[in-house]
């Protein structure tokens, strides 16, 4: 009688996750990441060009004046592509843009922004992706607002769409 009762358990822990799984795959997915640096200050950092045709960037650069955007990029990077004209249209708009190019080469750079526009008054090479982890990034494209004390008040992720502009345009007004 005993021996017959094992013959269940493999069943039973079958069916258990089974039912685990269906339960999980019934609830509501969260689709946002919420960000441990929001409110938080920038890192420390001082970035060499990630080109000759524009200055470096460093923390210093992000503190004092108006709220910016800190936008992490690459050029191999296919949704920074997609991205490109909205950053355009936030510079028309007269909103300060940042970039810091990760794991890139000059000469990709510079191409990319001949291709796509230049939306930035600066750019840092972040060689090592050490930067873009430090203020919490997880990938490319991801836009940061940071404010004039150089805190962290917002966090995009992923590529930003149309329909995006008008909500970092909010984020840096409420960034004032």
């Amino acid at each position: 009688m005993q021996n017959r009762l094992w013959l269940w358990v493999p069943l039973a822990l079958f069916a258990f996750f089974a039912g685990l799984a269906g339960y999980m795959l019934t609830q509501e997915k969260d689709q946002f990441v919420e960000s441990t640096m929001i409110g938080e200050p920038l890192p420390e950092f001082a970035l060499d060009p990630a080109f000759a045709g524009l200055p470096g960037a460093a923390t210093r650069d992000l503190v004092g004046g108006s709220p910016r955007l800190l936008n992490i990029w690459a050029s191999w990077c296919l949704p920074c592509i997609a991205e490109a004209p909205q950053l355009e249209a936030l510079k028309d708009q007269g909103v300060e843009i940042i970039g810091i190019a990760i794991r890139d080469r000059p000469e990709d750079v510079a191409n990319f922004l001949s291709r796509y526009g230049n939306p930035y008054t600066r750019i840092g090479s972040d060689r090592i992706s050490e930067v873009q982890l430090a203020i919490g990034s997880s990938g490319v494209p991801e836009t940061f607002v940071i404010d004039a004390g150089g805190v962290i008040r917002y966090q995009h992720i992923g590529d930003i769409r149309e329909d995006d502009v008008p909500v970092l345009l909010a984020e840096l007004e409420k960034a004032r």
